[in-house]
């Protein structure tokens, strides 16, 4: 007889297995060595996921903020900004100590504000990478902002899947190139 799978709160430890379920398709790797880290099984990591898009695609579900603190409780942080139109808000995740899971929503005053934006972003004080050549580039050593600001111009598209972004650049020596990040994290080189 199979264990059953877990139904307890879905807290950070269930979330940081959601953004590895997705990290897996491009670093499968990286994504065991974090799982392991956790404590999870891949069979909780299947499960977090499904309990995750269950509770995004309810009929009558939270709004996708409300999720994040249900998950994350209180944020670390929290700024207006946009003459009071929009806030971020940011969380720590044990797995990734140097950055913070960030998100953007607005317009403030809604009942249920929306996401415009979310992803990991360098935390405040944390030193960021020195991106100077493309070897700078290692999976999971660099969010999207830091790519785009080390190697202008940038310019942000869609990637291959709605967690996904693309940024196309252009390196020190003209050459452009492009590369896709997960929930803001780096994962490869296109």
């Amino acid at each position: 007889m199979q264990p059953s799978a877990p139904t307890g709160p879905f807290g950070p430890r269930e979330f940081q297995l959601v953004l590895l379920r997705r990290m897996a398709d491009h670093q499968p790797d990286l994504a065991e060595e974090a799982r392991l880290a956790l404590g999870a099984s891949r069979t909780e990591m299947r499960e977090a996921n499904r309990r995750w898009q269950a509770w995004a695609h309810a009929r009558r579900g939270a709004a996708e903020l409300h999720r994040y603190r249900s998950a994350l409780g209180e944020p670390e942080s929290r700024r207006v900004v946009g003459e009071y139109s929009s806030e971020i808000l940011r969380w720590r995740l044990p797995l990734w100590p140097e950055l913070r899971w960030e998100v953007m929503a607005g317009p403030l005053g809604r009942r249920t504000p929306e996401v415009w934006g979310r992803g990991l972003v360098r935390a405040p004080g944390a030193p960021s990478p020195e991106l100077r050549t493309e070897a700078d580039l290692r999976p999971w050593g660099c969010t999207l902002g830091e790519v785009g600001n080390a190697f202008p111009p940038a310019r942000v598209r869609d990637g291959s899947a709605p967690t996904r972004l693309r940024l196309d650049f252009t390196l020190p020596d003209g050459s452009p190139r492009s590369a896709e990040f997960t929930w803001g994290l780096l994962q490869r080189l296109l």
